[in-house]
């Protein structure tokens, strides 16, 4: 399979996440037994740096702020989708961070959450670790370039449109 399918797919899978997340987040049954919690954190204020809050008020920008990670996570996994190979190999650093994040909130969701975050994390990381590794490859040998002193420059055909096989002095 390519990269940009598994992207493509992470995109989508972080877009229905971010809107399940952003929907659902300040959801809570009757039968959990934690209204009078959730009336505590609504009714008790305090003020933060000259700003009256309550817990309920960070929980809330706690829970949009995630959702707002997602959407942009759904965007990059798109915007990933659809570049060239030889683009993708330069971004290698960006594809295993995008993956190292999501592994990270999967261990995060195991420990902390319940089955449908945890399922979303872990599709999610198993979409973006193969797309991390497709990525990395190259798709043509990089062109190098020998500068004054010996000097090695090392830069891809995408970037410079010349022959990738040339050795040119300057």
């Amino acid at each position: 399979m390519k990269a940009s399918i598994f992207y493509r797919i992470a995109a989508v899978l972080l877009l229905l996440f971010a809107v399940g997340h952003t929907l659902g987040f300040r959801q809570s049954d009757p039968t959990w037994g934690v209204d009078a919690l959730l009336g505590s954190m609504r009714s008790i204020h305090f003020d933060v740096q000259g700003f009256s809050r309550t817990y309920w008020d960070l929980f809330t920008a706690a829970g949009f702020s995630i959702g707002v990670f997602y959407l942009f996570a759904a965007i990059l996994a798109w915007q990933l989708g659809g570049l060239p190979a030889a683009t993708l190999a330069l971004m290698r650093g960006t594809a295993w961070a995008f993956a190292l994040c999501f592994a990270a909130i999967t261990v995060v969701s195991w420990r902390y959450l319940f089955i449908l975050p945890i399922a979303f994390s872990i599709v999610i990381t198993l979409c973006l670790t193969p797309a991390a590794w497709l990525s990395a490859k190259l798709s043509t040998p990089p062109l190098r370039i020998v500068g004054f002193g010996g000097f090695e420059l090392r830069r891809y055909p995408l970037l410079l449109e010349l022959p990738p096989s040339s050795t040119f002095a300057v």
